[in-house]
């Protein structure tokens, strides 16, 4: 029985014709079973990666056990998200982590959830990953704060305008400190 907070060996989002878009492989060194030797190799993660995606390509199910993993995974349009952890994991705990994953990206690239975008927004999916899984160690399960630690800050809603009347006041300001500072010398 596991009982550290490593719970999740891998994180991949595949596409619907098999290909990889984002692979997250987590073998950490403080493991209390030691350092995992499983899907160490490239080679070895996408052998993994392709039969994993032979088995769940259609949609219907949620869960899997294959190749001695369990499998939780989610079907978004052209891409299918995976949360892979041990056998002996608790499946609930790996569901409500892939599906606040899923919803934050949903937040954050506003339903747009498709390949391109996520391709083009894969800094924001990144760290939507990195605030719900650390080194393999769930750390939010909550969609909206996870989206709102990761949204980008929104621009100041005070205009600030710029026109000649603001720059020569500006510069007058600067000319009569100048001033100042001349006569004291």
């Amino acid at each position: 029985m596991n009982l550290s907070l490593y719970t999740i060996t891998a994180f991949l989002i595949i596409d619907t014709d098999g290909h990889r878009v984002l692979a997250k492989y987590y073998h950490p060194k403080n493991h209390p079973q030691g350092e995992s030797k499983k899907l160490l190799t490239l080679k070895e993660q996408r052998a993994f990666e392709k039969g994993l995606w032979q088995k769940t390509k259609k949609a219907g199910g949620d869960i899997i056990l294959y190749d001695g993993h369990l499998a939780v995974y989610k079907h978004s349009l052209d891409l299918i998200f995976y949360l892979i952890g041990d056998p002996s994991e608790n499946e609930l705990m790996l569901h409500s982590a892939l599906v606040a994953f899923s919803d934050a990206v949903h937040l954050l690239l506003r339903n747009q959830v498709e390949k391109r975008g996520v391709l083009e927004n894969l800094d924001l999916v990144l760290l939507c990953l990195d605030e719900t899984i650390d080194d393999g160690v769930i750390v939010e399960t909550d969609s909206t704060t996870i989206a709102s630690r990761v949204s980008r800050p929104r621009a100041d809603t005070t205009e600030i305008v710029i026109n000649e009347q603001t720059l020569m006041n500006a510069y007058q300001t600067v000319k009569e400190q100048m001033k100042q500072r001349i006569g004291q010398l």
